[in-house]
């Protein structure tokens, strides 16, 4: 997908969300997200995926900010309430489809949407949409294809959860690679949040999706040799999240892609044809 113009206060916000969450200065506040509005002035209508382009503005704010990890507590955080959650349901998380909907559950924790708020009681909200269960369901499509399986991961606190998926994938046969962020970015995990849960001990291949550079979503020039060769075995691709969506979902050259995610803006419900708040496991091949 490309960059839309209405995205670009959404962007905005994120900048002065995660300075804010370091500076308690509001004029130094205010020259970072000038600066970086600048910058997206300049590349926004670049012929580059959404991802690619928030990617630099995020590169830039965090620079200015002086921190790499502005998010860090937050993510902490977030994976200790989804560890709660999880220790409290996970017996009752049997098939394909029930992991498969608990981590789309899971994918609302997250700051990256000036349109999504993440709830603050995530184990009453989160029994409260299993119960719902999916918007567009899937799934059984997807576990047909389940051979060999890239899982491209998206925040904290919802990788609990994608740990989960992995590890009942890798049981039932699948031989799965796990890909997190080559380096922090808003609160998607990285090779230190997937280590802290064991990954590396649960499937057959944990590998960043960039050689250390912080960047949102799956950029095809960017990825390590191990990935790549990955890609190109796969039997099925599990994309988590909205910019994983953007990045995969114009790619042609790819095995089939199974989506899971919460809808949490407008440009993807309209690209998908959905509405926002929806919880989507959707199989595009």
């Amino acid at each position: 997908m490309r960059f839309y113009p209405g995205c670009t206060e959404c962007l905005i916000s994120r900048v002065e969300y995660e300075s804010r969450l370091c500076i308690d200065d509001p004029a130094r506040v205010a020259e970072i997200v000038g600066a970086c509005r600048d910058l997206l002035q300049r590349i926004a209508a670049e012929p580059l995926p959404a991802p690619v382009i928030a990617s630099r503005v995020h590169r830039l704010a965090y620079r200015l900010i002086g921190n790499d990890d502005p998010y860090r507590l937050l993510k902490r955080e977030n994976n200790m309430e989804a560890m709660a959650v999880c220790r409290g349901v996970r017996d009752d998380l049997v098939t394909f489809r029930d992991l498969a909907l608990a981590s789309v559950i899971a994918n609302t924790l997250d700051y990256g949407s000036v349109e999504h708020t993440v709830t603050e009681n995530f184990v009453k909200f989160f029994c409260d949409e299993f119960a719902a269960g999916l918007t567009v369901d899937n799934t059984e499509a997807m576990e047909a294809l389940r051979s060999r399986v890239v899982y491209l991961a998206d925040n904290c606190g919802e990788i609990v959860f994608d740990a989960l998926f992995a590890d009942r994938l890798k049981k039932t046969g699948s031989h799965v690679t796990f890909a997190v962020r080559g380096a922090p970015i808003l609160n998607d995990a990285t090779l230190e949040d997937a280590l802290a849960l064991g990954l590396d001990r649960r499937v057959d291949l944990l590998t960043p999706t960039t050689d250390g550079i912080a960047e949102l979503g799956l950029n095809r020039d960017l990825v390590p040799p191990a990935l790549a060769d990955a890609l190109d075995r796969a039997t099925l691709v599990i994309a988590k999240g909205m910019a994983n969506y953007e990045s995969l979902s114009d790619d042609r050259d790819l095995p089939p892609v199974a989506y899971l995610m919460s809808v949490k803006c407008g440009p993807i419900g309209a690209d998908i044809g959905i509405p926002v708040g929806s919880r989507v496991a959707l199989l595009r091949d």
